[in-house]
């Protein structure tokens, strides 16, 4: 999916979307900083941006599940089509099968009739033989009606399949287009608010946010949730270790959304191709890896698992310890490390439930990991 939906307006809009995240706790009311600036207060721009935000990751996640039906159905359309094609030559080698042995009886039936020269036959042994061959000839001409039925019945389900496969590949075809021009328009809204700023607007909505995403990690590390899943005892599998060490590598490209790779990632694009590059096919979308994949306390997270956020499970980033995960927060940002409670938390899975950690793991110090919101 190309970025160029992804439009800035300005420099300073810019600035600001690289580091507003949707964060679990409300803004706060009073900013130390300069006062609120004039126009809207900045606590209401800041519900309004992390609605739009919400909801563009929404859109993207609807469009990134039917993207995925789609490319499976026309795969589908595709075998379904080849096996037709297939059944179709077999048909005609089956009419033309027919067509000879219907030539051959005719042959045969304007001489003596097979049962008439088996009266007439002088040789015993050459009685039976022709007995014999006659009911070959019998049951070969029996099976070749059979097969000819079956591959006219069976070239005829192809068909039926292959076009009701097509019907539903243009189906989720104009759907995919719905959901994208939803994702643009709720982009677009995001583009429209922030031009509307002001330098000293765009800079409060720095620093609330900072201050947001802030005070929801200290409550919830104070919470004691996450107390069993912060130090080493909880290390990852082997194929955790593969799943964080590429999403690692991708720290700094762009969120685009739809995309998963190489070049850019939205969240579930990065989770998932995160772990099949360990070997680890997982669904595409958050909802489906909330959905399907096997559930894990917080308090006993280790590196890998997936942390599922709001309600919807619109959103997943990859715990790596401490505390942080590493996500692909939305559109104008980076791949980057960000505090696990940078958005509201709804769960965490484990693709690699049921796999023992590595022995010899040793974690990164807590100081390793540069949060950045």
């Amino acid at each position: 999916m190309s970025g160029r939906f992804v439009r800035v307006v300005r420099a300073s809009a810019l600035a600001v979307s690289t580091v507003l995240a949707v964060t679990a706790a409300p803004a706060p009311t009073a900013v130390a900083a300069p006062a609120e600036p004039p126009g809207q207060p900045v606590s209401a721009l800041l519900t309004r941006l992390r609605a739009l935000y919400r909801q563009a990751e929404e859109a993207t996640e609807a469009y990134d599940a039917t993207d995925d039906k789609l490319k499976k159905q026309r795969a589908r359309t595709d075998r379904l089509n080849e096996a037709l094609a297939d059944a179709r030559v077999a048909l005609t080698a089956g009419r033309a099968e027919a067509g000879r042995i219907a030539r051959e009886q005719y042959r045969g039936s304007r001489g003596l009739s097979p049962y008439v020269q088996f009266l007439l036959s002088d040789s015993p042994r050459q009685a039976m033989d022709r007995g014999h061959e006659i009911r070959r000839a019998a049951d070969h001409r029996a099976n070749a009606v059979e097969r000819l039925t079956d591959g006219e019945r069976r070239a005829a389900t192809l068909a039926r399949e292959a076009r009701e496969a097509l019907d539903k590949q243009l189906t989720l075809a104009a759907e995919r287009k719905r959901q994208r021009d939803a994702v643009q328009e709720r982009l677009g809204e995001v583009e429209r608010l922030l031009a509307s700023l002001d330098g000293e607007q765009l800079a409060a909505l720095r620093r609330a946010e900072a201050d947001g995403v802030g005070d929801a990690q200290r409550r919830l590390l104070a919470s004691g949730v996450l107390n069993g899943s912060l130090g080493g005892a909880h290390a990852p599998s082997e194929e955790g270790v593969k799943a964080l060490d590429y999403a690692f590598q991708q720290v700094g490209k762009p969120y685009v959304w739809g995309a998963e790779g190489p070049d850019a990632f939205d969240c579930s694009g990065l989770t998932s191709q995160a772990w099949a590059h360990a070997g680890d096919v997982i669904p595409r979308t958050s909802q489906e890896q909330w959905k399907t994949l096997p559930k894990v306390p917080l308090n006993e997270l280790r590196p890998g698992d997936l942390v599922l956020y709001f309600e919807g499970a619109t959103h997943v980033a990859l715990y790596v310890g401490h505390g942080q995960v590493v996500q692909a927060p939305r559109p104008g940002d980076v791949v980057k490390i960000s505090p696990i409670a940078a958005n509201p938390l709804l769960g965490a899975v484990r693709p690699d439930a049921g796999e023992p950690p590595v022995v010899d793991y040793v974690p990164p110090a807590a100081g390793t990991f540069a949060s950045d919101i």
